[in-house]
């Protein structure tokens, strides 16, 4: 990976998921986790300061390692300790039933294999345990779909892998989860029409 997929985009991406309706809905999913919990797309660390005041330890898993002085900034005043892991979200240096909370926020449109790395999600998990997912996705509108097909190639060279097409329910469904709780709803902003439609979900593991 070059200089823009691991510096540029990186701080691109922080400024535009930093903002504070980003935060909102942190903030709203974080609540409540607790346990061993994996953070898969750790990225700049933006999720750090609203996880619960009782999580004290974070395991992370990215492709990419976004260190510096601001990210180590981030990780000190959230007074959480990061472990973090360099590996794909396909192949996850963990073990069986590991995990009491899977975490995801905008990471499942930029994972090559989006399957194989559900499926992965679904082994780390305790069979109780909870995956907490925040994305961007496919739209409801058949007209929006279309212009999300046609432009996601762009938005993958662009964005460093990112799909806008992504069917976040059917894929997590298809990996072996049941939904407790999935709302969509609209974001605005400058891509809202192509990036904007939204899945904010919990789901368990089924067929442990």
């Amino acid at each position: 990976m070059g200089f823009y997929a691991n510096k540029l985009f990186p701080w691109i991406l922080d400024n535009q998921l930093d903002r504070e309706k980003f935060r909102d809905e942190r903030r709203q999913i974080l609540k409540g986790i607790s346990g061993e919990i994996l953070e898969i797309g750790f990225g700049t660390g933006l999720n750090l300061p609203h996880y619960p005041d009782e999580v004290n330890e974070v395991a992370a898993l990215d492709i990419i390692s976004c260190k510096n002085k601001k990210i180590d900034s981030r990780i000190r005043a959230s007074g959480i300790e990061v472990d973090f892991h360099l590996a794909s979200g396909e192949r996850m240096p963990f073990t069986n039933d590991r995990f009491d909370f899977v975490v995801s926020t905008w990471t499942l449109c930029s994972i090559p294999d989006l399957n194989s790395a559900l499926i992965e999600i679904h082994r780390v998990l305790k069979p109780k345990g909870h995956f907490i997912f925040l994305e961007h996705g496919l739209a409801e509108r058949k007209a929006i779909q279309n212009l999300q097909r046609f432009f996601t190639p762009l938005q993958k060279i662009l964005a460093c892998g990112c799909h806008l097409d992504r069917d976040i329910d059917g894929e997590i469904e298809k990996a072996g989860f049941k939904f407790i709780q999935l709302n969509t709803f609209k974001m605005g902003g400058a891509l809202s029409t192509l990036a904007g439609s939204m899945y904010r979900g919990v789901a368990m593991p089924i067929s442990k």
